[in-house]
């Protein structure tokens, strides 16, 4: 299993007129983290689609458990439980400043050839970088 955590001070612009974010901007949130937690790995995601590969999201969940509010700084914490294979599958959990847990979500993402557009198995320069 590997952990990223990263943190994200909420902006104005993604906030209704209570303060509150607006739901549509944790996929947002979610695609930082992941960006992130590759990034920890040593894998650019620039990079990665140099080399021909993208990763959309073929699959998405979150259970809104409390409000984040504007100004505040949440954490999105990024796990990954199991090897990638043609897809890789990420858990979050997104907390505010006082520990609160405000949502839990999935995202499962295909490996694709860009040049094929078909789904391909997860290069082996990124396995080699994740423990089993």
């Amino acid at each position: 299993m590997i952990i990223d955590e990263i943190e994200i001070r909420v902006r104005y612009g993604e906030t209704d007129q209570m303060g509150v974010v607006h739901h549509g901007n944790y996929a947002l949130y979610l695609e930082m983290a992941r960006t992130e937690w590759l990034r920890s790995l040593g894998v650019s995601y620039k990079e990665m689609e140099d080399k021909g590969i993208m990763l959309p999201v073929i699959s998405m969940s979150l259970n809104y458990k409390k409000s984040a509010f504007y100004d505040e700084v949440i954490k999105v914490k990024t796990i990954l439980k199991k090897q990638p294979s043609v897809k890789i599958d990420f858990d979050f959990e997104i907390t505010n400043q006082k520990g609160e847990l405000l949502v839990l979500a999935n995202t499962v993402l295909a490996f694709i050839n860009m040049e094929t557009k078909r789904p391909m198995k997860c290069p082996k320069y990124i396995l080699d970088l994740i423990p089993e």
